[in-house]
């Protein structure tokens, strides 16, 4: 793991965390986001966790450089955030960061994070893309348009989409459309084949910029 923060005393607390953890270990530790690129060409970390505000590059530029390379787009970048403070996480989302973490969260569930992420999973719970959708309502985009991407895509795997633009879990999502759990996977791993999303975070981002789903402020 590489950790990336502009305050010494988190990137420290940060790391003692990690390395109290047998599976896990920080490679490198970055002050800036040219630093946390220069370090990920050069250590190739499995995750990084990525502060969103530091000096130099911030964390969603850096995100895109590093994402954008080809030698280390392998790297997962977990965005550490205080949420109601950093609108842009979605143009982090959008440069390729597998997901979010919330700076209060309590180490245990930090530590699964990582391990979901390194994993080549997406961190998006339900419960964070209500909070995703509430901060679409609060900081509305300028009126977007059909996107062509959506073209190939059947009126069911639409339902299946907007569905996770809500929030919904699959096992949610199956109960709603009445389908079995398997098949809502199904939908989904053709949504994130057909949309060319490498996660289910892209997908909401796609919902959302594509017009399909408009965020309302009584959406949680």
């Amino acid at each position: 793991m590489l950790v990336a923060d502009d305050q010494a005393l988190l990137r420290g607390s940060f790391r003692a965390l990690i390395e109290t953890t047998p599976d896990l270990t920080v490679v490198g530790e970055a002050a800036t986001g040219a630093e946390a690129v220069d370090l990920c060409r050069a250590l190739r970390p499995d995750v990084v966790l990525m502060d969103v505000r530091m000096p130099h590059m911030d964390g969603i530029e850096a995100t895109r450089r590093i994402q954008g390379s080809a030698d280390t787009a392998g790297v997962r970048v977990l965005i550490l955030t205080m949420f109601d403070m950093d609108a842009h996480v979605f143009s982090a989302l959008r440069a390729g960061a597998a997901g979010f973490l919330l700076k209060d969260t309590p180490p245990a569930d930090l530590l699964n994070a990582v391990r979901v992420v390194a994993a080549g999973e997406a961190l998006l719970a339900p419960a964070v893309t209500r909070r995703l959708i509430a901060e679409f309502a609060r900081h509305p985009a300028s009126e977007p348009a059909p996107s062509p991407a959506l073209d190939g895509v059947t009126d069911r795997e639409r339902q299946v989409l907007t569905l996770v633009a809500r929030g919904l879990s699959n096992t949610e999502i199956a109960e709603r459309l009445h389908l079995s759990l398997a098949t809502v996977k199904t939908y989904i791993g053709r949504l994130l084949t057909k949309l060319q999303a490498r996660d289910r975070a892209q997908l909401v981002i796609v919902a959302y910029e594509s017009g399909l789903v408009t965020a309302r402020a009584g959406d949680r």
